[in-house]
């Protein structure tokens, strides 16, 4: 039975506690483009996610952090409790978004504390409905601070080079935050490079210190990524995504594609449209494949047990037997 999550506009936090069951609806069977950053904790079998295309394993245990933006294709059920929000959720909070990593095993006493953390959230959500707000936004800043901290311990990502120093490291970070922001507009280094206020050969030597690949490979790829995720997770024709990601003519598009990925656009479309996989039917008001949340407000923190790429809060109404929560 699936659960449904039932939000209203002032809702900080819904939740509903439960498994659910298959939905085999073939509408379903590609990878969604996220709306909203999700951690999620698997708690029942055993089976994969894939995240931006990275297959990661996944059992009792696993916790996988997926961020805005990032496309989300999940195999064989899972139960999971899913916790989602809004970047305004964390508004007042000393946090790296960044930091957390995509994938932990929780294990030691780290790992009960995160996952009791987790699973404390969804409770709270349905023993302070209507009341939980603060409380909730405070939880999600501690599970956040706390994965931040462990993967710090673990070592995180390392760079290229392990003389990479802190300047070039945040060299790196600002130029990977200014991408986000003109990746569809600019593919020259030479454009990043002036509005970071330094040289090509500065950004250069802080990606081969931090990526062991240039700036311009750094560009290209962020771009190459978000041709994937579009092709993959949405029904735009291939000349429309072209022209988004700032492609005049779609042969040059295809060109670059080819180039960065080894395959065509359309064969990339292909192949991922294929593949076998189990996912919610879309909200009527939903575009493409892009999850969209009834009642979406910016603030909003949600938690919900479910069956991990069948479940997605407002996408499949209600079975007999289930219990609706919600904080107003």
């Amino acid at each position: 039975m699936f659960s449904a999550v039932h939000r209203t506009p002032d809702a900080a936090v819904s939740a509903a506690l439960g498994f659910g069951g298959v939905v085999t609806d073939p509408a379903w069977q590609r990878p969604i483009l996220l709306t909203e950053d999700l951690l999620i904790l698997v708690i029942a079998g055993h089976g994969g996610a894939e995240v931006d295309f990275h297959p990661l394993p996944c059992h009792p245990g696993t916790l996988l952090r997926v961020r805005a933006g990032q496309v989300l294709r999940c195999g064989p059920p899972l139960g999971a409790i899913v916790v989602r929000w809004a970047s305004a959720a964390l508004h007042g909070f000393d946090i790296d978004p960044e930091a957390a990593p995509t994938r932990l095993e929780l294990t030691g006493a780290d790992g009960v504390a995160i996952s009791t953390g987790v699973r404390q959230l969804a409770t709270d959500c349905e023993q302070h409905r209507g009341k939980s707000a603060a409380l909730l936004r405070h939880q999600l800043a501690a599970l956040l601070l706390r994965l931040a901290l462990l993967s710090d311990s673990d070592g995180g990502p390392q760079p290229a080079s392990r003389s990479a120093s802190r300047t070039e490291t945040g060299t790196f970070r600002l130029l990977c935050r200014e991408l986000e922001q003109g990746y569809q507009r600019s593919r020259r280094v030479e454009d990043y490079a002036d509005r970071l206020g330094c040289s090509v050969r500065t950004l250069t030597r802080a990606c081969l210190a931090v990526t062991g690949r240039s700036a311009k490979q750094v560009v290209d790829e962020r771009v190459a990524l978000q041709a994937r995720r579009l092709l993959a997770a949405t029904d735009e024709p291939v000349a429309r995504i072209g022209q988004r990601l700032g492609f005049a003519e779609p042969t040059n598009f295809g060109r670059f594609f080819t180039r960065e990925v080894g395959v065509s656009p359309g064969s990339f479309r292909a192949a991922r449209g294929v593949a076998p996989l189990v996912r919610p039917r879309p909200p009527a008001e939903a575009g493409g494949a892009q999850l969209r949340v009834p009642g979406h407000r910016d603030d909003h923190v949600t938690a919900e047990s479910t069956v991990l790429g069948v479940a997605h809060g407002g996408a499949a109404p209600q079975q007999p037997g289930e219990r609706p929560l919600h904080v107003d």
